[in-house]
């Protein structure tokens, strides 16, 4: 092994594999894509900064396959078919041991949803991951924020609020016993984007969104883009065995404002409703009905009784104190 490993051996040893899909792939000024009639590309960036989005001395292997399962989350949430990727890459170090367990995760999830690394860029620095994502939808059936419709069903999938349940932990906001630990800690480090949900709710949701930020703040983006309101049952989110048990407020507070667990927050007439839960089954997901869009402006948030509950949760701020 040389002593040194500059910039054009860590990308060849560690990312630089033969195109399949791509016309060109990585080793040249720029990758070579074959666009599709009657195809529309979904294009997303997502940065992953250290001590922002994840911890110092995050484990290499799930930080590859997480910076890869948020952007494909994205796609996801577009009804996109993965397609190519990009990486642009930050580090302190060209550490081999770190390289090979990084790339062995963001690899491993590529290669699980067929979709090819294609090109980026290196460079020393703090370290940094952005990733730049392509997927192909057919003209006119890209699930978009600004489609949901008054009279709506509001579904989510999943169970939201695990991976703020393993956060907390992870600070010291609260103890976990290790069987509840082992239980959510994947949620938050080895996230799985529900792209096969996506596929099947083509032609079936008008819009959707991926939960990143927290439930309601994500769900905010989309009655904005949407002119219409949402009339949202707290208790009808579905919780995992452990934040099950958790105090009711703790509960709402993982699910409403948490994010980071990558479920996928649709819309859908009720009309289609077997057809939301057939495509649910289709992707083995399980999905949750857990309310409906109104017609007017804003949230109102009601417990399983009806009491009307202050939808006060506030989702994560990328440049807020917090």
């Amino acid at each position: 092994m040389p002593d040194h490993l500059g910039e054009f051996d860590l990308i060849a040893r560690y990312f630089r594999r033969p195109a399949s899909s791509a016309l060109l792939g990585i080793g040249d000024d720029c990758a070579l894509l074959q666009a599709q009639a009657g195809m529309q590309w979904a294009v997303s960036t997502d940065m992953l900064v250290e001590g922002r989005h994840f911890f110092a001395g995050a484990d290499p292997r799930q930080l590859g396959h997480k910076a890869l399962a948020v952007n494909l989350s994205d796609l996801a949430a577009m009804g996109a078919q993965p397609h190519a990727f990009l990486l642009a890459l930050a580090l302190p170090a060209a550490d081999p041991r770190w390289l090979g367990e990084f790339s062995a995760g963001l690899l491993g999830l590529a290669d699980a949803h067929g979709i090819e690394l294609v090109g980026g860029d290196t460079t020393r620095g703090p370290l940094n991951l952005c990733l730049t994502v392509l997927g192909l939808v057919p003209d006119g059936l890209a699930l978009r924020r600004d489609a949901a419709r008054a009279g709506d069903e509001l579904w989510v999938s999943g169970t939201p609020g695990d991976a703020r349940l393993a956060l907390g932990h992870l600070r010291g906001e609260w103890q976990l016993a290790p069987p509840a630990l082992e239980q959510v800690l994947p949620r938050l480090h080895a996230p799985q984007p529900r792209v096969a949900l996506g596929l099947a709710l083509r032609g079936i949701a008008h819009a959707a969104i991926d939960v990143s930020d927290g439930l309601l703040g994500d769900l905010g983006h989309v009655l904005q883009a949407s002119g219409a309101g949402a009339r949202v049952d707290a208790d009808a989110v579905p919780a995992g065995a452990a934040l099950a048990q958790q105090p009711l407020q703790r509960r709402r507070s993982c699910q409403l404002a948490g994010g980071d667990d990558y479920e996928l927050l649709f819309t859908a007439p009720a009309q289609r409703r077997d057809a939301v839960l057939r495509a649910a089954a289709q992707a083995g997901v399980g999905v949750a009905r857990i309310g409906d869009i109104v017609a007017g402006r804003g949230v109102l948030l009601h417990d399983a009784a009806g009491r009307e509950l202050a939808p006060d949760y506030a989702s994560f701020d990328h440049f807020a104190d917090r």
